[in-house]
């Protein structure tokens, strides 16, 4: 195998790897998806946050953790994420279309 080879090889499989990270869920977004879902058609009160910013979605989280968004649950839910968890699940959120 020559040294191209490898090089494209490796390539290849690192983009693959990329490619299959970037589908899993970071931790905790999957639990979101029981009141967020796809469609807001289903629950119009609780809007979706698939293809939303994740400036929008960070600073809501802010918001809720700090209590300046009125909420019934998210309030307690937004204190149990760290700011590096609720970037990563709001920029996984925001690929989603």
């Amino acid at each position: 195998m020559t040294a191209t080879t490898c090089l494209v090889a490796s390539q290849m499989v690192w983009t693959a790897s990329a490619y299959a990270a970037a589908l899993e869920p970071p931790p905790g977004a999957s639990a979101c998806s029981g009141c967020h879902l796809a469609s807001a058609s289903h629950r119009p009160e609780v809007p979706a946050l698939t293809g939303r910013k994740p400036a929008d979605i960070v600073a809501a989280m802010q918001a809720f953790r700090s209590g300046q968004r009125a909420a019934t649950v998210m309030d307690r839910i937004a204190k149990g994420f760290s700011e590096a968890e609720v970037e990563a699940i709001a920029t996984w959120y925001a690929d989603r279309q």
